[in-house]
């Protein structure tokens, strides 16, 4: 029953949240092509328009983009429970098993991988739901407004720098794009944050099973995870460190986000 819901909520995973999301009241788009062309209009327009309220359309585009993040969010927790309740079992059958050790370990190690896959899709849907508006910059294509979207971020960069360099005023739009570019870093490092704390206290549980009376295949379970719990935590607060710089100064790693993405 577990491997069969694991299979069907990583299928939904890909199909469902597309659906979803255009189902939620405001309605979707077709394809990845058809929101190209959708953001990329608005996001002339809401530029040209010197203003730091949304146009309709780009909110429109927005609101699609934040409701897609938390159906992909949902779903991927819902996996991530399956998994850790399928490895789990797995890894309990593992140690009391004889002739179908190796068999057993394989799955655990397989059920392992693909739950930390599915936190790591967690956070980056949670991250993409806090802040839509950042995490649909990357998704800016060329479609029927290519010159346009070309000339927009040209100048966008050229708006960014000055005020960097030169303390010029920034626009009100692209106060927005700031402040949400800053918003996108503070989710992640918060989300980073609390699953480092989590795997900590994991490592200390672990830990202590393995210096207590465990012994043989108990022993070993309990070290392999507690050296997987230490090294994840370490990553984590690595990674939330480096976002947290990122949301304390936004305006270079903007910048340099729009030097590297066109």
């Amino acid at each position: 029953m577990l491997v069969a819901l694991a299979v069907g909520l990583g299928a939904a995973f890909v199909v469902a949240p597309r659906m979803l999301a255009g189902a939620w009241s405001g309605g979707g788009f077709a394809d990845e092509g058809e929101l190209g062309d959708a953001l990329g209009e608005a996001f002339v327009g809401y530029w040209n328009s010197g203003a730091g309220d949304f146009s309709p359309g780009l909110q429109r585009v927005v609101d699609y983009w934040f409701r897609y993040h938390v159906a992909k969010a949902v779903i991927a927790v819902s996996l991530l429970i399956v998994l850790v309740a399928l490895g789990v079992l797995l890894w309990r059958a593992f140690l009391r098993a004889g002739g179908r050790r190796g068999v057993l370990g394989a799955g655990g190690v397989l059920v392992t991988m693909c739950g930390l896959f599915s936190l790591v899709l967690v956070m980056a849907n949670v991250q993409g739901a806090v802040a839509p508006f950042a995490s649909l910059l990357p998704t800016l294509t060329g479609g029927a407004a290519e010159r346009e979207i070309a000339d927009t971020l040209d100048e966008i960069r050229q708006r960014l720098d000055e005020s960097l360099s030169g303390g010029a005023q920034t626009t009100p739009a692209l106060e927005v794009m700031i402040g949400d570019f800053a918003r996108y870093h503070v989710a992640m490092a918060v989300i980073d944050g609390v699953s480092a704390v989590v795997f900590v206290g994991v490592s200390v549980v672990l830990w202590k099973r393995f210096a207590g009376k465990e012994s043989g295949r108990a022993r070993w379970v309990s070290g392999s995870f507690g050296v997987l719990s230490v090294v994840l935590s370490l990553a984590l607060i690595v990674v939330a460190v480096a976002n947290t710089s990122t949301a304390a100064d936004p305006g270079p790693a903007l910048l340099a986000f729009f030097d590297g993405g066109w």
